[in-house]
């Protein structure tokens, strides 16, 4: 095993597929502990099947470059979840339904109308699910993935504090001055760069656990907002790091793999919070 790795990492495509899972696997967990702890950690999801249809499209129209429609579509419909969830008549859950179920099956009826491809059914499942090969990846969406993940870093650390504030009191944050709407816009467009940089690696449907499991997971053992998205970066980019490791050991679908083990660090998580929850007593 250990020989049938050290041979994989002598090839271009595995350094490709650990440096994106583990920098999408980082900008993840910084994102999904404000955005569980303002429970709106279901916009993942609904903004991966946004993503989705606009790949659709993207594929329909024959355009080799997708990013340049399924980028901007991503991130419009993010601020249009902000804006609708805030309607006194559209809860933020309900919006987030209507306009990612919308987008999912508009994208899958454009699919099997106007495509020219054999395979729709196998297009659509690696779309959904991730590629269920590593050789995917390309030189310059590793590229891109590294200039997007050090801009979204560097924005969640120089706004750390208002981001802090806006999570935790809203209402407030805007009594003393604080622009909430603005880092809360700030916070879905880069939650919409993050889920199309995603889709490559874990696929649509499964992108929401990359955001939602680190950060529940820190949630177990810590209760300070700087620890929990401390331990969480840390649990993520471990995760997605090993999981990619075991996808290529056992020839596996790299974005399930990393799925189930951040579901399994999460069930550890929970174990050892009740161990030491008992101790306490």
């Amino acid at each position: 095993m250990i020989e049938k790795l050290i041979m994989y990492l002598q090839y271009p495509f595995v350094y490709y597929a650990l440096i994106v899972g583990v920098l999408i696997a980082l900008c993840s967990s910084l994102l999904g502990v404000p955005l569980v702890l303002k429970r709106f950690s279901y916009i993942g999801d609904g903004l991966s099947h946004v993503a989705f249809g606009a790949m659709c499209i993207a594929a329909v129209l024959n355009i080799t470059n997708d990013m340049i429609i399924i980028m901007p579509v991503t991130i419009i419909c993010a601020i249009l979840l902000l804006r609708t969830g805030q309607n006194t008549k559209i809860k933020g859950d309900a919006a987030i339904a209507m306009i990612s179920v919308s987008a999912l099956a508009m994208g899958y009826l454009l699919m099997n109308i106007f495509t020219t491809s054999s395979n729709v059914s196998g297009d659509v499942c690696s779309t959904l699910f991730g590629s269920t090969s590593i050789l995917t990846l390309q030189a310059y969406e590793v590229w891109l993935c590294i200039v997007l993940s050090v801009i979204v870093v560097i924005l969640f650390v120089f706004f750390y504090n208002k981001i802090f504030a806006v999570t935790f009191d809203e209402s407030f944050s805007k009594a003393t001055g604080v622009k909430a709407d603005g880092y809360n816009l700030l916070l879905a467009v880069v939650t919409a760069v993050i889920i199309v940089m995603a889709m490559n690696l874990v696929g649509s449907l499964l992108i929401s656990a990359l955001v939602i499991f680190p950060a529940l997971s820190a949630m177990r053992l810590f209760r300070s907002f700087k620890s929990v998205t401390i331990f969480s970066a840390i649990l993520s980019v471990s995760c997605a790091f090993l999981g990619i490791i075991i996808s290529i050991l056992a020839g596996t679908p790299v974005g399930s793999t990393i799925v189930g083990v951040d579901a399994s660090a999460f069930l550890i998580c929970c174990l050892v919070g009740i161990i030491r929850g008992g101790g306490r007593k």
